[in-house]
């Protein structure tokens, strides 16, 4: 039997029924940060409200090809409940999905009431509390790349690159977009109100950006993980295939996911700013700098977090692979724009655009936080072009590397959690174990003629 609707419950449902809209779409982040979902009778929202939706905590722990890791909490306690609440400040309507409004979820583990463990959503809300206990409140603008494929029979993998145009990188309009993929994209986003700003062609053949306003980090990461679900949805209606695989091409560059970051004091200003220090950067900014580039290795397991990832490093990618920042210099992981005032940040471009914006964004602001109460300050920044291993030092160059990293950084996970660390690197290590039991095309091509 559905509860009563309480009155703010209430006004959303008539809300969404003058819409038109009958269903709304209960959507969480997996660990990986693709999207979980049920999808509701508008009638049954005041029970779902109240009692919550149930879902297999095992759905955390499930590879994408539908493997159940053995993780802890899952497989061995006999694969118990969540409770997944709908989040109804964030209803929004699908613009492609005549009669369905979408929301967010809040997740809790029913035997305790508390959030469950893996639930990236409120991981990146603890970090954000601890913030907040020294005044801070961060704010970030999230870039992510993605490619676009048509359907293929001939290739092997089944898909192609939408273009092959070379050469036009930064445009817009026909001349690499000829099926308008980018205009029509802009503006059912831009519908959907989740601060879509502008969008372009990026380097390669069917690879496009599209940007999001900064906002507080939560709302950022919401953004940009609803943002990555539409794309691929909307790419599906087509027919096509929307990726934000690090490496999906041999020929071809990675798609990034760039994050802004700045953090608001208790007074509102911007407390990366101070036009009297050095590089014209606060002291809680450059102690920031020296946090993220102090738990960088550990960081890369958030920031690229598959096999596929490390693929994307190497000279000459513009890529970053060596733990180094920089004034306004893009060949570095953390680059200072030049914009001070209120624009006073930086830009980590360590991640790519398969992280799950949670776990990324609370990686970065944890190791950031960690700089800030070192208060220790960043080396000299690079001068000119970078990838120079006698300058800087080397990332991990494969995500096994990685998560030794990360294991081995107790700063950062105690900031994480250590139930979450467990349940990732369990995941995440039981990935690699499964690619290196694969026989990949290029082993195949590489020996099985000539052996």
């Amino acid at each position: 039997m559905s509860a009563a609707p309480t009155p703010s419950l209430r006004q959303h449902m008539q809300r969404l029924a003058a819409e038109g809209i009958d269903v709304v779409r209960v959507t969480y982040p997996d660990l990986i940060g693709t999207d979980r979902a049920r999808d509701i009778l508008l009638d049954h929202l005041p029970s779902a409200c109240d009692h919550g939706l149930a879902f297999c905590r095992a759905v955390y722990h499930t590879s994408p090809q539908g493997d159940v890791v053995p993780v802890s909490g899952g497989l061995d306690a006999g694969l118990p409940d969540i409770t997944v609440r709908p989040d109804l400040d964030t209803l929004v309507p699908l613009p492609w999905e005549p009669g369905v409004a979408s929301c967010l979820a809040d997740v809790t583990d029913p035997a305790t009431g508390l959030p469950a463990p893996e639930s990236p959503r409120d991981l990146l809300r603890t970090v954000l509390a601890r913030c907040a206990e020294h005044g801070l409140r961060p704010v970030v603008g999230p870039e992510l790349e993605y490619f676009l494929c048509d359907e293929d029979q001939a290739s092997p993998s089944g898909w192609k690159r939408y273009s092959g145009a070379a050469g036009v990188v930064y445009t817009a309009g026909l001349r690499a977009d000829g099926d308008n993929h980018l205009l029509r994209t802009l503006r059912l986003l831009r519908d959907m109100n989740i601060g879509v700003t502008s969008g372009n062609h990026e380097f390669d053949g069917g690879q496009f950006e599209i940007n999001l306003t900064h906002s507080e980090a939560l709302s950022a990461a919401d953004r940009a993980f609803r943002f990555k679900s539409a794309i691929k949805e909307l790419a599906r209606k087509e027919g096509k295939l929307a990726t934000f695989m690090a490496k999906p091409f041999n020929d071809a560059g990675g798609s990034g996911f760039h994050l802004h970051l700045s953090c608001e004091n208790d007074e509102g200003g911007n407390a990366f700013d101070d036009p009297a220090g050095r590089y014209g950067l606060s002291a809680t900014a450059r102690h920031a700098v020296a946090g993220i580039l102090a738990h960088a290795p550990a960081l890369a397991a958030l920031a690229n977090p598959t096999v596929n990832s490390y693929k994307r490093f190497g000279p000459d990618t513009l890529a970053p692979w060596l733990i180094d920042w920089g004034l306004d210099n893009r060949s570095a992981m953390v680059r200072i724009p030049p914009e001070r005032g209120f624009g006073a940040r930086f830009e980590l471009r360590l991640g790519d655009a398969s992280a799950n914006p949670y776990l990324l964004i609370a990686g970065a602001i944890a190791a950031a936080l960690l700089g800030v109460l070192a208060g220790e300050e960043p080396p000299a920044p690079l001068e000119g072009y970078g990838y120079d291993t006698a300058r800087a030092a080397v990332l991990p160059m494969s995500l096994p590397a990685a998560l030794d990293a990360l294991e081995a950084d107790t700063e950062l996970t105690d900031i994480l959690g250590k139930d979450f660390t467990a349940s990732f690197l369990s995941y995440k290590r039981d990935e690699i174990e499964r690619f290196q039991r694969h026989v990949t095309d290029w082993e195949f091509t590489e020996y099985a003629y000539h052996l």
